[in-house]
């Protein structure tokens, strides 16, 4: 069974995904790590988001894989654990860029339909319900105000070191849902069968637990 969790940029999806998959005892894809992962990659290798060619061929010989349990799955790219790396300020601030092309996407979206075939799993993103899983058992649409998902970011780059205030990080944020709400392939937007899940007062357990109540029936069936 796919639980299938979408939502703009700290909606609380991840945490919650992560947090549901344990408890479970299934898997977790986080998807939006897999494209971080490019993103890396790209700025690492100097890749432009709009070099077709560069990126098919960088796609094409990039490896990327999960390991261990929640809390505690790492992502590795061709060997090398990026698990805290894609959380980098600068790879934050591209990875909208280098979600669009459609060489990417399809890529990805291939890799994520094999790791999540005969699996029970969690996966989030932003295309999961719409996209990637159509037909998952469950779907989530989480949101949040701006104003608390730049508390959320805040309190993320303050553990890497990185410090901005809430009114950059509110720009930051909805800029970021303008790119990914508008972008031509797969934009993000809410499944007409996924539950909306407004986060902004919803403290995190009751979250993972109103998730965690849909599908324990589900998985024993």
């Amino acid at each position: 069974m796919i639980i299938a969790i979408d939502g703009p940029a700290g909606s609380g999806k991840s945490s919650t995904a992560r947090e549901v998959a344990r408890r479970l005892g299934i898997l977790h894809l986080d998807t939006g790590a897999m494209y971080r992962a490019i993103t890396l990659k790209c700025l690492r290798l100097g890749v432009h988001f709009d070099d077709d060619a560069g990126l098919a061929g960088m796609v094409k010989e990039t490896r990327l894989s999960f390991s261990g349990s929640p809390p505690n799955t790492r992502i590795f790219m061709d060997g090398e654990d990026v698990s805290e790396a894609v959380r980098s300020d600068d790879v934050t601030k591209n990875v909208s860029d280098y979600c669009k092309p459609a060489v990417v996407r399809a890529a990805m979206v291939k890799q994520q339909r094999a790791i999540g075939a005969g699996a029970d799993a969690v996966c989030e993103g932003r295309d999961i319900g719409t996209v990637v899983f159509p037909d998952a058992r469950l779907k989530f649409f989480m949101i949040a105000s701006a104003e608390e998902r730049a508390r959320r970011r805040q309190k993320d780059f303050k553990k890497l070191g990185v410090a901005k205030s809430i009114s950059e990080l509110v720009r930051e944020i909805n800029e970021r849902d303008r790119k990914d709400s508008t972008r031509e392939l797969a934009p993000l937007a809410k499944a007409a069968d996924a539950e909306e899940l407004d986060t902004t007062d919803l403290d995190f357990e009751r979250q993972v637990a109103h998730i965690i109540n849909k599908a324990r029936p589900l998985l024993k069936k």
